[in-house]
């Protein structure tokens, strides 16, 4: 969202006089916590929080980010509004008395060993302001200013930690204009999602809790999902600037070697670029008319490009903040662009929610474990985990999954006779094995991998019937085995059919 040089937008002026009421009449140590959706301006908000308190109370304010780029975004919105600051990094190892500002700048880590090395003094401190509060390594340095108080702001008031919940930290949630409001009021573009049904059976969670970079290339690398990409984006984004949300590092320069193969004009951007080589990538995307970036974990926060006109997810992710960081890259309004375009390819919107749906924040702040309860709840078609390495040896199918329980269903509902549904799965497993195959003999040697899939299935097709015996199961496990062969011989003797 395009800031005016001195204007604020209605919103952030009755937001700011209810921040500005609470902190009045706040005591030593109080801690509040401030919701605004990517886009609505929170650094302004913020910055404007600094300049009323330097001017009411006349002590210092720090303000604490956790990215490079948010500490010159929020230095230059400082010096905009008139409030003298020093951005505290690594080049400055001292502080004269008569250099004192009104207010500093640091992130997490700097901050940390200035403080050791007592270059600052906690007690001169009066106000801390967090950004993306929502990160934890906040946590043991807020206890460095035990008097003062502390402002943190965020888009999602979600810890990042299950442990370590944002109610134990802040006493209160002030929540501000909402997505959808926004939107209404024309301060941000209009989504038009499309989102794709994918098999995530593959992907594992990792100790923080997301998918692993490990299974999410495998998953987005296969022949079968990069072709996915490149369909919808040509169906839904063709010719307009995109950015792509990856996981991994390898899936990213998959991606890009495909766009160009394609005769797109594509660049790959991630963390171990430099400095000049992500200044240089993000001119060119600026000035590239259709341009298409692809990234991996760097420009969720402290990257600002209004012209972008569609964002795809080509990945999936736990994350709360992390669906929206990625969706609010695209969610900038300018004059010619009301509406952007949002792909899903991770099934995100069916794990959180459409972006701009309503949500209610004050019970995701109080109740947090609730909600990190439902949000983890796998659908029916991911509750099945198809191990990674199986996995890889069919990357030419996008759904390895069959749901035994629905079919069933959809069987009794027709009238039609239960042993249907195993017939559809032997046919499901045997185009599976076809279509990853140049010979029967392959394709046979692909069935004999299936056998724990296999004896998954039958074990949720008896479910299904009620009692059944032991017997009866072992017997049939045996019988789809033996049908599965004949129909992969039966199918490839008359010629392998064309891939849908």
């Amino acid at each position: 969202m395009k800031m005016g040089n001195d204007s604020l937008y209605p919103y952030q002026e009755r937001d700011l006089n209810i921040l500005f009421d609470k902190l009045t009449h706040a005591t030593k140590g109080y801690r509040v916590l401030y919701q605004l959706p990517t886009g609505g301006g929170k650094t302004r908000i913020f910055s404007e929080i600094a300049k009323w308190y330097v001017e009411n109370f006349h002590k210092q304010v720090m303000v604490l980010t956790h990215r490079i780029e948010l500490c010159k975004q929020t230095a230059a919105t400082l010096t905009k509004i008139g409030i003298k600051n020093k951005v505290i990094n690594s080049t400055v190892k001292q502080l004269r008395k008569r250099e004192e500002h009104a207010c500093y700048v640091a992130m997490v880590e700097t901050l940390r060993n200035r403080l050791k090395q007592g270059l600052i003094n906690p007690s001169s401190i009066g106000l801390v302001i967090i950004d993306e509060a929502h990160h934890n390594a906040f946590q043991k340095l807020l206890n460095k200013f035990p008097r003062a108080i502390v402002v943190g702001v965020t888009a999602t008031p979600l810890s990042s930690n299950a442990d370590l919940p944002m109610n134990k930290t802040y006493q209160e949630l002030i929540v501000g204009e909402s997505i959808s409001g926004l939107i209404k009021q024309g301060y941000l573009a209009k989504p038009v999602s499309w989102r794709y049904d994918v098999e995530l059976n593959s992907l594992k969670t990792g100790i923080y809790g997301d998918f692993t970079i490990s299974t999410s290339d495998e998953l987005y690398s296969s022949k079968a999902m990069l072709e996915l990409l490149l369909h919808a984006y040509e169906t839904h984004a063709k010719h307009k600037k995109t950015l792509i949300f990856n996981n991994g590092i390898f899936t990213s320069r998959n991606v890009c070697k495909m766009f160009q193969d394609a005769g797109y004009p594509i660049r790959h951007l991630d963390n171990r670029h430099s400095p000049a080589e992500r200044e240089e990538i993000l001119k060119w995307f600026k000035k590239t008319k259709g341009a298409i970036l692809t990234s991996v974990s760097i420009l969720t926060t402290g990257f600002d490009e209004p012209t972008i006109q569609t964002v795809i997810l080509n990945r999936a992710t736990t994350s709360l903040t992390l669906y929206h960081q990625m969706i609010g890259r695209g969610s900038r309004s300018l004059p010619k662009k009301k509406n952007f375009t949002i792909i899903d390819l991770g099934n995100n919107m069916d794990r959180f929610g459409e972006w701009q749906a309503p949500m209610d924040w004050q019970l995701i702040f109080e109740r947090p474990e609730a909600y990190i309860e439902s949000m983890h709840s796998l659908s029916s078609t991911e509750a099945r985990v198809i191990p990674s390495d199986l996995r890889s040896k069919f990357p030419n199918t996008l759904q390895l999954s069959f749901d035994i329980q629905e079919a069933h269903q959809r069987a009794v509902d027709a009238g039609v006779k239960p042993l249907t549904v195993i017939r559809d799965a032997i046919r499901q497993h045997a185009l599976m094995c076809i279509e990853n195959s140049d010979s029967i003999s392959q394709a046979l040697e692909l069935s004999d991998l299936l056998d724990q899939e296999i004896q998954w299935r039958v074990k949720q097709y008896g479910k299904c019937l009620g009692k059944v015996t032991r017997n009866y199961t072992d017997w049939l496990v045996a019988d789809y085995k033996e049908r599965l062969r004949t129909l992969i011989q039966k199918i490839m003797q008359k010629g392998k059919p064309k891939a849908a």
